[in-house]
């Protein structure tokens, strides 16, 4: 099981049908909490801070905003309805695989 969460819904065009379509991206939500990139040295902060600082100016993405793809899906519009549940942009979901099938299980807050 894995946390997922809803990156990105692009409305695309089924190029089999011509019909529109939904292109959905869910990436793994990792723990944050990760150890300090650079050693714990003078050197190693004078670097941190000029990562950060390049972070802050847009020039260098943030690790927290860096995703890494799971499923990437494009569903009809009929196969979305069928799908019985509206997914939005941010929205965690606990993604199960088991026995050639794929559960996306809303996480509420709290849990």
């Amino acid at each position: 099981m894995a946390k997922v969460k809803v990156n990105r819904i692009s409305s695309v065009t089924d190029p089999l049908t011509g019909l529109p379509a939904k292109q959905i991206e869910l990436v793994e939500v990792r723990d944050s909490r990760r150890p300090e990139g650079f050693p714990p040295s003078d050197e190693g902060r004078v670097i941190q801070g000029m990562v950060t600082q390049l972070q802050s100016m847009g020039l260098m993405p943030q690790l927290r905003d860096m995703g890494f793809a799971k499923v990437t899906m494009i569903l009809t519009e009929t196969e979305y309805d069928m799908l019985g549940m509206r997914l939005d942009v941010n929205e965690v979901y606990e993604l199960e695989i088991r026995n050639g099938g794929l559960q996306l299980k809303k996480i509420t807050e709290g849990t």
